[in-house]
């Protein structure tokens, strides 16, 4: 069985349980009122049937005549009984007289058509002198007394249950309509009550709403005003106050949080800036050194050497810093049509040139894509995606490069089959010197630093694109995503 749809709403539940509680004490007031009636105008009847006596009954057994110790006692007139006064005599369990008064002249109304299974009733009715409630097929429901006769017989008498019965009904269907429209008109006005009342908790969550659509991972945020502050000493009044506090908490964090930011950013680019001289120094007198024409021991020309490759690879991690500091400061990018096409074809030249053991393939559509960005930067993610399938991947992995264009975006993909990148390094596999000690290439030597991805991250991510991965072993893809035909002039 499917269960019944229940409110959601705080404001429904209220409502709902104030409809609910109103309906149940209506019906215990309703069902309270209908039994007391019921019982009042039954006790009634009881007392009729008291008063009325045998009379009825006794002037059945005589046909009209008076009972002879009966004479000129009005104990024997009927027609002082009330309209529809059931009698009947019994002997031996069986009916032999019987009468209904349904007018004013009783003796053309003492016979009453009775079933067989009506005869059965009335027999079967306890002789104890007090009333009981029957049911026969011609009359409907009756209250009868059966009391003994002085002839060894059974003397009994009944009122008609029907106008009770008719009594209770109608207040049934008055307290029915009337409680139903209360309940109604509780519905609705509960309903705007139970709003008006929570208006202050309803601006709260407002105020929460607006909070959940800010960009709080990103800069400077500016969060909306506080939500009002009712009375505090009301519950919406207390979670308003609790609210306000947890924003201005909230606030304080993100300001000292972006100021640390921008101090983190500033020390990344100066520092990055001051590093390119003395590191390109360092590189130019090893290279001028390795160049002196006089002889030069080995193990000096090797370590000239070192020092030339490593000031090198730190002069690309310096300007890959520079990079990212720049990135992250906003600083805008140059917008041009690139034509990706070229630019893949490029870079996979140059990577399977470096790659030579590596199986380099393309899929390339007949139309060029074009995008709006910077040629260098999008030049410098392509190698990057590259250059990480080539180092991290053996020898005789295939890499496949697919660019397509589809609802307003170029989908560029790198795959390869090789192992595949370890899972507890896929959710930071974009964040920076993020570096598996055990690499997908368990030989892979000449790996950088770490900053390769992250580079490919925020420079996606600046041309209004997206980077994602989908990895296991066997199957490995890199996608980007790139607007098509966009201006992405400022980050």
């Amino acid at each position: 069985m499917r269960r019944l749809p229940r409110p959601r709403t705080l404001r429904a539940r209220l409502t709902f349980g104030l409809v609910v509680l109103l309906a149940v004490s209506c019906a215990a007031v309703g069902l309270a009122a209908v039994v007391e009636l019921d019982g009042f105008l039954t006790r009634r009847l009881d007392e009729q049937l008291a008063q009325a006596g045998t009379r009825f009954p006794e002037s059945l057994e005589h046909r009209g005549a008076l009972p002879d110790d009966h004479d000129g006692d009005e104990q024997g007139d009927t027609r002082r009984m009330a309209t529809g006064t059931f009698g009947a005599r019994l002997l031996n369990g069986t009916v032999t007289n019987k009468g209904l008064i349904r007018g004013g002249d009783p003796s053309a109304d003492l016979d009453a058509d009775l079933s067989a299974a009506d005869l059965r009733r009335l027999a079967a009715v306890p002789v104890d002198g007090r009333p009981h409630t029957i049911g026969l097929s011609a009359l409907h429901d009756y209250r009868v007394v059966a009391s003994p006769g002085r002839d060894g017989d059974v003397l009994m008498v009944g009122l008609p249950l029907e106008p009770v019965q008719a009594t209770v009904h109608r207040l049934e269907l008055v307290a029915g309509v009337v409680f139903g429209l209360a309940l109604v008109v509780t519905g609705v006005a509960g309903a705007c009550w139970v709003r008006w009342s929570l208006r202050p908790l309803s601006r709260v969550a407002g105020t929460a709403a607006r909070v959940s659509e800010l960009p709080l991972a990103s800069g400077e945020v500016t969060l909306p005003p506080r939500a009002p502050d009712p009375d505090p000493r009301s519950e919406v009044g207390r979670v308003a106050a609790a609210f306000n506090r947890m924003l201005g908490h909230v606030e304080d964090a993100l300001t000292k949080r972006h100021a640390s930011e921008e101090r983190l950013r500033r020390f990344a680019a100066d520092a990055s800036h001051e590093l390119r001289t003395p590191v390109a120094s360092v590189r130019g007198h090893a290279e001028l050194a390795l160049l002196h024409p006089g002889p030069v021991p080995a193990e000096v020309t090797r370590a000239l050497e070192r020092i030339a490759a490593e000031s090198s690879r730190m002069g690309e991690m310096v300007d890959d810093l520079l990079l990212l500091a720049r990135l992250d400061a906003g600083r805008p990018l140059e917008s041009r049509p690139v034509d990706l096409t070229h630019l893949v074809l490029d870079a996979v030249t140059d990577a399977r040139a470096a790659g030579p053991g590596h199986r380099w393939g393309l899929d390339l559509p007949e139309d060029p894509v074009t995008v709006a960005g910077d040629a260098h930067r999008l030049q410098q993610v392509l190698a990057n995606l590259l250059a990480n399938a080539r180092l991290h991947t053996p020898a005789g992995t295939k890499v496949t490069v697919t660019l397509e264009s589809a609802q307003g975006a170029a989908r560029l993909s790198v795959h390869d089959d090789g192992p595949g990148v370890p899972e507890d390094v896929r959710p930071d596999v974009f964040e920076r010197f993020t570096r598996a000690e055990h690499r997908r290439r368990p030989d892979a030597s000449g790996a950088g630093a770490g900053l390769g991805l992250s580079i490919v991250a925020a420079v996606v991510e600046a041309h209004g694109g997206s980077v994602g991965l989908e990895s296991r072993p066997g199957d490995t893809a890199f996608t980007v995503l790139l607007p098509l035909g966009e201006d992405v002039s400022t980050v």
